[in-house]
């Protein structure tokens, strides 16, 4: 069905491509790029990142199987990892093509009995080790049960070992994150030892590849937020392009008389006249409430237009008292990376979160040269 929204997310294609060559202009020539397209490629489209991407990347990844379901109905032919399988999913993971992340024994047991049962030989595997940040993974003891459980079967090749990160942004936590760097490799040469074939290693995110491509790019980097335009650092992020843009229109305007309410609750109250514009966009699409009443602005006409009352379901309220617009006049609910990391933090979260959390039913838009 097609999707009229009036408010849509440009998405710059040719911001994406900065972005990528950024990144790509720090590592080696031969490291591998896999990028993450997880949670609608964070909040953007999953589908049209990876469809311009396809032919320069050597992976994607995705945290659950209908996101890599999704890729492969969309044409996508390239590998790619889902992060987080359940045993559930197993059989569709192989139907689609998809490559498990193997976090535990009884998730690699149950692989191997379907994946034997239905005779695969060398079916692409990827084998976690938690090196601290204690969320997924194996440890060090797992070594040799692992190895010995794999070097029983042929159906499962080990194509990569990896580790996450847990604080790659914080260089106050550069200590730690160097211990764990000398975890994964200890770990890995240990238990490549053991295997029947040599798997390539991954262990950067985006802040990674900024902070530590000398100690750990290994063979493939996973490129996330930073595609987007983010680099977990305002300097960072300044040598990054904007990437979505949040737009909508006015839909109604109102003059409130002194005393006069705005909003559910009576939230904002009038000390004066004022003029306000509404504009059909709210929670449900992702507003957080706690925006609400002069915490988050607008742009309209480039100009701050702040948010008065409460965020509604589908709609907010902006004071557009010193502003010269009328209904239908465009409004700019996400400017560029900084208005969004203000927004995220006036709502005690982070930018990740903010763009995640827009709705499907806000119209996606190309923007490409």
């Amino acid at each position: 069905m097609k999707n009229n929204h009036v408010t849509v997310l440009e998405i710059d294609l040719n911001a994406v491509d900065f972005n990528f060559n950024y990144f790509k202009s720090k590592l080696h020539s031969e490291t591998k790029i896999l990028v993450v397209v997880k949670a609608f490629g964070y909040g953007s489209s999953a589908i049209e990142i990876a469809k311009h991407l396809e032919n320069r990347v050597h992976y994607f990844a995705v945290a659950y199987v209908d996101e890599g379901i999704a890729l492969r109905k969309a044409g996508i032919q390239i590998p790619i990892l889902v992060l987080h399988p359940q045993k559930a999913n197993i059989e569709t993971i192989i139907n689609y093509n998809l490559e498990p992340n193997i976090y535990s024994i009884s998730l690699l047991n149950s692989f191997v009995i379907k994946a034997s049962h239905l005779n695969l030989v060398n079916y692409p595997i990827h084998i976690k080790f938690n090196t601290g940040l204690n969320r997924l993974g194996f440890t060090k003891i797992n070594i040799n049960e692992l190895a010995e459980i794999i070097n029983k079967q042929t159906a499962l090749k080990v194509t990569s070992i990896f580790s996450h990160i847990a604080a790659s942004e914080d260089l106050n936590e550069r200590d730690f994150t160097l211990q764990q760097i000398n975890d994964f490799k200890n770990i890995s040469t240990e238990f490549i030892k053991l295997l029947p074939n040599i798997p390539f290693k991954h262990m950067l995110n985006t802040s990674g590849i900024f902070n530590y491509t000398e100690e750990a790019q290994f063979e493939m980097v996973r490129l996330g937020i930073g595609l987007y335009g983010f680099g977990n650092e305002q300097s960072k992020t300044a040598q990054l392009k904007n990437t979505l843009t949040l737009k909508s229109v006015i839909s109604q305007i109102h003059i409130i008389n002194k005393g006069e309410t705005v909003g559910y609750n009576r939230a904002f109250k009038a000390e004066s006249t004022i003029k306000t514009a509404t504009i059909p966009i709210g929670h449900a699409d992702g507003i957080s409430r706690q925006l609400s009443n002069g915490k988050g602005y607008v742009y309209i006409n480039n100009t701050k237009a702040p948010i008065i009352g409460n965020v509604c379901m589908d709609m907010l309220m902006v004071n557009v008292s010193n502003i010269n617009c009328i209904e239908g006049d465009e409004v700019v609910v996400y400017k560029d990376q900084f208005h969004i990391e203000e927004l995220a933090k006036s709502s005690n979260t982070i930018s990740y979160e903010l763009l995640t959390a827009l709705s499907q039913r806000i119209r996606r838009v190309l923007k490409k040269s």
